[in-house]
């Protein structure tokens, strides 16, 4: 058979139906969404997950009768399309080879996209196309791209209604920034880094005689109180004055300040080798504390000027052991080794539920740490800090005592601000962050910068109750929500260069691409009848938004100003209202800690509750043959060559089996051709049997029956909770399984659960379900009523009959593996009592109320020597197939047994020993192979 025959043959159906154009009436709907693709590269597997798990839903949710909406549009905004347009059109080798060889996109076609419009154009299509191909059940009608003008006045209004809450502020705020571009930088214009945060650093200015600055950046400055000592390189800094102040740096450090809208100026360059053995004064302490060198410290980390309180620090207190040890470099720089030995740690905070007398040096000595390049410092810091930041109380040693250690860092943090005692530093939560023009970010604190007032403690309150009552899948991602949430902040929302719609009071700056990518999935009410030619940019005014949007003003008024029909903004708003809220955001896990997050925060802001997103699930990520995918370094593979080269299919099947949606899935090309080889062996299944008429039903084909009832409740329990691995297990790998038993039992009736299955299957492999429905239907399978589960269809006896079996056969194959040259079989189930006595065993279910129950039975009375141990296995080993007629399913049975064993087989009690057969169990018949 040919995957790729069968699907183009269906999506052209689909195409020319229409059947996936969602129009309100009067069912139930379902709106899901997916993230829109950022267009600087093909779709690639990431996409094919997160896209596929959302299609699967919509064909799911379809084939139980809502009436689905499933849109698409593209995302084009921001800096990285201006930046690869820039690369192509110099003939960049990185990018032209990154782009043929990851991206498959021809060379001579590639060097011809050489303007923002044409890599659109381009990338637009391809990216339409790879989905179409893949069978995604999308109103293609509501496709736009974030430059179109109509959207950009949808963005304006947006905008325009933040500024009048209060929510766009103006100010000084830090932001990535690419130095190159002279622009703020989001997740979407980075290569490399697109996780990093900006983490604030305390500086407390450690001071020496001569008035020189010694900045040590903290993320604990609530520790200051135990300093014993400060940590430099044994390198060379940098001598600066910083906002009047001396101040030494490491050289890395000068070049961010830089950035840090302070007046800095470069000095002279010091040996750090200098100051070794000098003291400095503690600012809050007042205490003098030595200089002292430490391999371990990071100058492109902060200041690189490290203070060090070894009872809290194992680093520190890692550092100074080894110091005092290390002769060559305590003579090296003249340092007094008793000077270093009389630095004990200082105990500053009581760990609640932890008898920890010096935190560093108990968990240090626990997990055998003698070296500061030891990794494992790094875990166990982040080990004592999550204890004390969560668990600490600050001692009397302290300003605050019986203070939590969390509310202690920001008091201390305050007082030292407040008292010029210190400031703060920026730096990236990881490294190293580059921009996409290929340029080192930095940390810049950016004057006169438009920013979303994300930090408004009454917009937060409202978004973290919605939280509270949302659907999030999985569930556990609730609580990370709720701490991004918390711990938001204002975020640069303007930038100077780039795509994108301008702020419309302030045309000097665009609105970058994470910030207009908010609230769209409302919009693709609008793109209907933009497309449809009933909208134009020019009816778009502010007031046309508010009343579709927001039912305000009057539709006489909205007339008036934009030049529609009533008829048109009341059709507009009919749909709007019929469509919102979103019901399912479906997303992958990158997008937790910005996009999904804004989703919320202007959904919450903008729109009434009742449009209020409902869900929001989050998927994991893809590799490929366990490397770590990159669209820009490889390896990469893209949605369409995974079409082309196994099918849309099997593709659509494996990335949804690979793993659960909360876990990461891995692409691995062996097991992705033996799918393929699945699917084409149930095709041929189906083929061979869908036209046989149905026999008399046998107790076999009452198993396979009520297997398939139990495979509709597991598969539709699991697309309810979006767990497709358990879905397309249940609905494809287990029922082939009990399929390929079922035909090797010698069944013939395999037509009774064809349709059910095809349908079950559906919104899984869409193509091949329906080419074998339309072998015997004129509908569409999509369109379907998804299987029902029938309890009344599900027949135990017939499953455990059946297991016996499989049992029973297995047990022999063992047994016949040591008898060489096997002529019989003899089988000869347990004696009648052990029966009854299970009976009363299972019924009592407690060992001691049983035998009190059977050994007071009369029928039982001449076997009370045997009961005892019979009933103390019988607890042991279960009471599975006790219920079954053992003789009726074996004798029915001897043929298969035959055939499967090429052997002559016979159920008879006297041909085996007597030993053997009084070992026999229910459910468990003694062998005997001769």
């Amino acid at each position: 058979m040919d995957f790729r025959e069968i699907e183009e043959k269906w999506q052209k159906r689909w195409e020319e139906s229409g059947i996936f154009q969602a129009d309100p009436d009067n069912r139930e709907k379902f709106f899901i969404t997916i993230p829109y693709p950022y267009l600087n590269g093909n779709l690639h597997a990431g996409h094919t997950r997160t896209f596929t798990i959302g299609d699967a839903v919509a064909r799911y949710k379809r084939m139980l009768g809502y009436n689905v909406l499933f849109p698409m549009g593209f995302h084009v905004t921001g800096t990285p399309i201006i930046g690869l347009a820039e690369l192509i059109q110099k003939r960049d080798e990185r990018t032209i080879r990154v782009y043929t060889q990851y991206h498959n996109v021809p060379e001579d076609v590639l060097l011809t996209l050489t303007t923002p419009e044409r890599i659109v154009e381009y990338f637009s299509k391809e990216a339409e196309r790879a989905m179409r191909m893949i069978g995604y059940s999308i109103d293609w009608r509501r496709k736009f791209t974030t430059m179109d003008e109509c959207y950009q006045k949808f963005i304006e209004w947006q905008y325009w209604r933040l500024k009048e809450k209060g929510l766009i502020v103006k100010g000084s705020h830090p932001v990535r920034f690419c130095p190159n571009d002279n622009n703020p930088v989001e997740d979407h214009d980075l290569l490399m880094g697109e996780e990093a945060t900006i983490v604030e650093y305390t500086v407390i200015k450690f001071k020496s005689e001569d008035g020189v600055i010694f900045p040590c950046a903290t993320l604990r400055p609530e520790t200051v109180f135990g300093v014993t000592n400060i940590w430099l390189k044994p390198t060379k800094y940098v001598l600066a004055k910083v906002n009047g102040e001396m101040w030494i740096v490491s050289f890395e450090a000068f070049e961010k300040l830089k950035y840090f809208d302070k007046k800095v100026e470069k000095l002279g360059e010091v040996d750090a080798k200098e100051y070794f053995g000098r003291f400095v004064e503690n600012p809050v302490t007042k205490e003098k504390v030595p200089i002292l060198p430490a391999e371990f410290v990071d100058t492109d980390n902060a200041t690189g000027v490290v203070m060090s309180v070894p009872a809290h620090a194992p680093y520190d207190y890692v550092a100074l052991k080894q110091l005092a040890k290390d002769e060559e470099t305590l003579k090296k720089y003249g340092i007094d080794r008793k000077l270093v030995e009389s630095l004990k740690p200082i105990v500053l905070i009581k760990i609640e539920d932890e008898d920890y007398e010096v935190p560093a040096k108990e968990i240090v000595e626990e997990m055998g740490i003698s070296d500061q390049k030891d990794e494992a410092l790094e875990k166990a810091t982040k080990i004592i800090y999550k204890k004390e930041y969560h668990k600490g109380v600050m001692l009397e040693n302290t300003f605050f005592p019986n203070i939590p250690v969390a509310e202690a860092k920001d008091r201390v943090h305050d007082y030292l601000i407040k008292n010029n005692l210190g400031d703060v530093f920026y730096e990236f939560s990881e490294k190293p962050v580059v921009c996409r023009c290929g340029t080192k970010c930095v940390v810049k604190v950016v004057k006169d910068q438009w920013f979303i007032n994300y930090s408004n403690e009454e917009w937060k309150r409202k978004v973290l109750e919605h939280l509270e009552r949302m659907t999030i899948i999985p569930d556990y991602y609730k609580k990370e929500f709720r701490n991004k949430i918390e711990w938001l902040k204002d975020k640069a929302c303007a930038r100077r260069k780039g795509l994108g719609t301008r702020i419309p009071w302030d045309k000097e700056w665009l609105i970058e691409s994470l910030s207009d990518s908010t609230i769209y999935m409302s919009y693709y009410v609008i793109a209907k009848f933009v497309n449809s030619g009933k909208l134009k940019p020019e009816n778009l005014v502010p007031e046309f938004f508010d009343y579709v949007f927001l039912s305000k003003g009057s539709v006489e008024e909205v007339a008036k100003k934009s030049g529609l029909s009533k008829e048109v903004i009341e059709e507009v708003k009919r749909e709007f209202e019929y469509w919102y809220p979103v019901d399912l955001r479906s997303s992958g896990k990158d997008l937790v800690a910005n996009h999904l997050l804004f989703f919320l925060f202007h959904h919450v802001a903008l729109f009434p509750e009742k449009y209020w997103p409902k869900a929001i699930a989050v998927n994991g990520y893809v590799s490929l043959e366990g490397q770590k995918m990159s669209k820009s370094k490889g390896p990469l593979l893209t949605m369409k060559k995974a079409v082309e080269e196994f099918g849309a299919d099997v593709t659509r099947l494996y990335i949804l089996h690979a793993a659960e949606y909360d876990s990461d899935a891995d692409w691995r090309r062996k097991d992705v051709e033996g799918l393929a080889n699945n699917l084409r062996r149930f095709y041929e299944i189906v083929k061979e049997n869908y036209f046989k008429e149905p026999k008399e039903v046998t107790t076999l084909d009452k198993w396979l029956i009520s297997r398939m009832q139990k495979a509709i409740k597991e598969t539709r329990d699991a697309m309810e909770k979006l767990q497709t691995r358990r879905a397309v297990n249940a609905a494809f790998f287990e029922l082939m399984n009990d399929v390929r038993w079922y035909l090797r039992r010698g069944g013939k009736n395999l037509v009774l659960i064809l349709d059910d299955w095809i349908k079950l299957l559906a919104p899984f492999a869409p193509h091949i379900c329906e080419e074998l429905w339309s072998l015997k239907h004129d509908s569409f399978v999509s369109l379907e009523r998804y299987p029902e589960y029938d309890e009344s269809k599900v027949d135990e006896k017939a499953e455990v009959a059946e297991n016996y079996i499989r049992t029973l056969l297995r047990d022999i194959s063992e047994i016949m593996k040591f008898v060489k040259d096997a002529k019989e079989v003899y089988i000869a189930v347990a004696e009648d009592w052990k029966r009854e006595v299970a009976k009363i065993a299972k019924q009592t279910g407690n060992m001691k109320e049983a035998m009190k129950v059977i050994m007071s039975d009369e029928r039982f009375k001449d076997l009370k020597k045997e009961i005892p141990s019979f009933v103390k296995r019988l607890f042991k080993e279960g009471f599975d197939f006790y219920e079954i007629d053992e003789r009726k399913v074996i004798s029915e049975a001897i043929e298969f047994f035959e055939k499967e064993l090429r052997v002559k087989v016979y159920l008879d009690e006297s041909k085996v020993p007597e030993e053997k057969r009084k070992a026999a169990m229910p459910g468990k018949p003694a062998i005997y192979v001769v």
